[in-house]
């Protein structure tokens, strides 16, 4: 078959991007046509919070991708449109995740609805934002008009759109394993990378960080565990790895504040993707203490590395770690976060490995693609 993907691809960077460029390989090898049309202009600069949307890897040589939606321009939405009308693809696969590209996404699509033969499947991220806005509500009814289908990698994505009354098939499917990122390597040659000891154990925070994702709910849980459990943290490190998609002020201010400096390693720029691997092999467990949840795509990347995961019973999370086997769920807040990272330590990583080497078959690229492919040909109910 003919298969487009429309989402952030290479030269745009960031997981979204990385996502679409491994869905096109598996669809490319299971023997489809596929192509990626990309943003030319993902958001106005006023829009992105981080230092550039654009990667510094080279052009992936094996995809074919297409820069030329510009989420701004409706006289470019009105091109891509037609041109998408006129390839005729069996499926488009379309990623949502931000209200913002309704209006862009929405309109392109319902041009390319009147070919009458193309398939428009949404891979929805999120359909109630974390961090709402005026206007998301009207953006996301104008974007959901022309789909046929909806894959959710949550179950707290299906009941949103559930809540918002979207008549349409829709199936979760769980979040395939990140590995595209290289291989697992030996927890020492990835801390010789980063420059990390071996005699310390280290908790990773990974991804870009903003105000759902938890950090100064982590920081504060470090300071509990100073206050209470001083002796039983003095190898303990905390690696914050990931670009602020806000003001860092306030961390750095919470920092000096709760005296934690001593506990913590920061690497807050962007990590390219070729330094991924490290990071995650170099750490004993990653934690997400987030607010809120749909999906991570953190978890994904944990699984494909094996390494055991401290979630908060938030949004998905909890359904993809099942609690003191894959890792331990705790309450957002800082009392519970700082008991389950002593329990984690007491339990020992040998603990959890066996189960999440058991439970990450789960979570396969092929399924992805079959659910797709199967989806295109279901009714609405």
């Amino acid at each position: 078959m003919k298969i487009i993907i429309i989402g952030p691809a290479h030269p745009l960077r960031g997981g979204l991007a990385s996502y679409n460029e491994r869905l096109a390989r598996e669809f490319k090898h299971q023997g489809h046509d596929v192509s990626v049309y990309t943003f030319s202009l993902q958001y106005p600069g006023f829009l992105f919070p981080g230092t550039t949307q654009f990667s510094t890897e080279p052009a992936p040589a094996d995809l074919d991708i297409h820069v030329r939606i510009n989420s701004i321009n409706p006289l470019n939405w009105i091109s891509v449109g037609n041109e998408l009308k006129k390839i005729k693809p069996d499926i488009i696969i379309v990623r949502y995740w931000l209200p913002f590209m309704g209006p862009c996404l929405g309109t392109i699509l319902r041009i390319v609805q009147k070919n009458k033969h193309t398939k428009i499947i949404c891979i929805a991220d999120n359909i109630i934002p974390h961090e709402k806005r005026p206007g998301d509500k009207a953006f996301t009814n104008y974007f959901i008009k022309p789909i046929d289908g909806f894959i959710t990698m949550s179950e707290k994505v299906l009941a949103d759109l559930k809540q918002l009354g979207v008549n349409k098939p829709a199936q979760f499917v769980a979040h395939p394993l990140y590995d595209n990122f290289g291989e697992k390597i030996s927890k020492e040659e990835a801390r010789k990378q980063l420059g990390i000891s071996n005699e310390e154990s280290i908790v990773l925070f990974f991804g870009f960080i903003r105000k759902y994702k938890g950090l100064d709910i982590l920081y504060e849980s470090i300071h509990e565990l100073k206050q209470n459990h001083k002796s039983e943290i003095a190898n303990l490190k905390f690696l914050i790895a990931g670009e602020f998609y806000e003001d860092r002020k306030q961390y750095d201010e919470l920092i000096e504040k709760l005296d934690i400096k001593d506990q913590l390693i920061l690497r807050t720029d962007f990590i390219p993707d070729s330094e991924v691997k490290y990071y995650l092999c170099a750490a004993d467990v990653v934690i997400q203490p987030y607010r809120s949840a749909t999906q991570s795509g953190v978890t994904p990347l944990a699984y494909h590395f094996e390494v055991p995961m401290i979630v908060t019973n938030v949004g998905g999370l909890p359904s993809l770690v099942p609690d003191d086997k894959v890792g331990l769920i705790a309450e957002p807040n800082p009392a519970s976060i700082a008991e389950k990272i002593i329990e984690y330590f007491q339990k020992g990583e040998a603990h959890f490995i066996p189960h999440l080497k058991e439970e990450k078959k789960k979570y396969s690229w092929s399924k992805m693609v079959e659910s797709i492919i199967k989806l295109t040909n279901l009714r609405s109910v």
